[in-house]
């Protein structure tokens, strides 16, 4: 740790202060890009790269998608952290390796910073028994088998900017989930063991009977094959020849339209059964690129939900900018279209831990 940060916990208040407010370079490494930020205590931030970095920077905190068993709560990285982090690659390698790549490459960049790893899944720890358990024998979940969630850092800042005591959060990018939130605790969400369950997403295929897999390896898929297959190939890339969606908007092509349809089905189905989840829907809130971006697609999942009472105020959705409610008036459920800012809730975490 730097001077800066020791003189910090000195018991100045100006140097406390001074340290709150220090900016955090924010590592955020995405299944389909690596974003980088400077967070400034207003909560301001400026996109940035690793080697441009200002000089005040006071610590640089690395989103890692999977904890796994161990993580759960901010974490300095040192070497044995970083190993231990490495361990966990094959848990989300989309996003661990990315991850684990960046930490190595920051911390070469700024030795005398701290390095602090936020979990994805570390929202989700409040997820009940009955929600987190698969229905399998105790052998495997031994292992530490079970639900864990992720893109927890999006729907913390979601939950605080719509504060209602039963919230579905829609992270709809590159990766996507759905998630339950009561009061502010996650409760249920669509991702499970790894990225890879849930909705369809960019590449990767979302739920899919595990009979069917099976029955792929028994006719000599290797494992590696079907990994990447999963991981890579599938999703509305394997169904509309396109992992952007608005790519697939712009499309004639019947495979796009089946693409969209199969996406926002699956989607207002996840909300549904969050819905049943919290007992009741006080709000959905829509974020990342998809989310904030496709008007189509919001049109679409919501028209899927009027038996909830779900209704869009259609020019309010066309020309939705982030943050903005879209709801039509007299809608029993409020509709909010949020910015992502998992940048700030790392910044705050790295902040509180330092």
């Amino acid at each position: 740790m730097d001077q800066r940060t020791r003189r910090g916990r000195s018991g100045d208040p100006r140097l406390d202060l001074a340290v709150l407010n220090a900016p955090v370079l924010v590592v955020n490494p995405g299944s389909t890009s690596l974003k980088l930020s400077v967070v400034r205590g207003d909560e301001s931030t400026e996109v940035e790269s690793l080697e441009t970095a200002p000089p005040d920077v006071m610590a640089v905190a690395h989103r890692v998608v999977h904890g796994g068993d161990r993580f759960r709560d901010p974490v300095v990285v040192d070497d044995e952290i970083e190993a231990a982090l490495r361990g966990l690659v094959e848990l989300a390698p989309i996003h661990n390796a990315a991850a684990v790549e960046a930490i190595g490459t920051a911390r070469r960049l700024f030795p005398g910073l701290p390095h602090v790893a936020v979990f994805d899944t570390a929202f989700h720890a409040t997820i009940p028994a009955e929600a987190a358990t698969y229905a399998l024998p105790e052998r495997f979940r031994a292992l530490g088998i079970r639900r864990y969630g992720f893109h927890g850092l999006s729907v913390q800042w979601a939950a605080e900017r719509v504060p209602v005591a039963r919230l579905v959060v829609c992270h709809l990018g590159g990766g996507c989930s759905v998630t339950a939130v009561r009061e502010g605790r996650s409760v249920e969400t669509s991702m499970g063991f790894t990225p890879l369950e849930g909705v369809p997403m960019a590449t990767r295929s979302g739920s899919v009977d595990p009979g069917a897999l099976l029955y792929l390896l028994r006719h000599g898929l290797e494992v590696a094959e079907l990994e990447h297959a999963l991981e890579n190939e599938s999703g509305l890339l394997g169904l509309g020849g396109h992992g952007s969606v608005r790519e697939l908007e712009a499309s004639d092509a019947p495979e796009a339209s089946l693409a969209l349809d199969v996406f926002t089905y699956r989607v207002a189905g996840a909300i549904a059964a969050m819905a049943a989840a919290l007992d009741g829907l006080d709000a959905i809130v829509f974020t990342a690129g998809v989310g904030e971006n496709s008007a189509g697609v919001r049109e679409q999942v919501c028209a899927r939900l009027r038996f909830l009472g779900v209704a869009l105020d259609a020019e309010a959705n066309r020309n939705a900018t982030p943050d903005a409610d879209v709801q039509a008036l007299g809608s029993a459920v409020r509709v909010a279209v949020i910015r992502a800012r998992e940048d700030v809730v790392a910044a705050r975490a790295a902040r509180a831990l330092l």
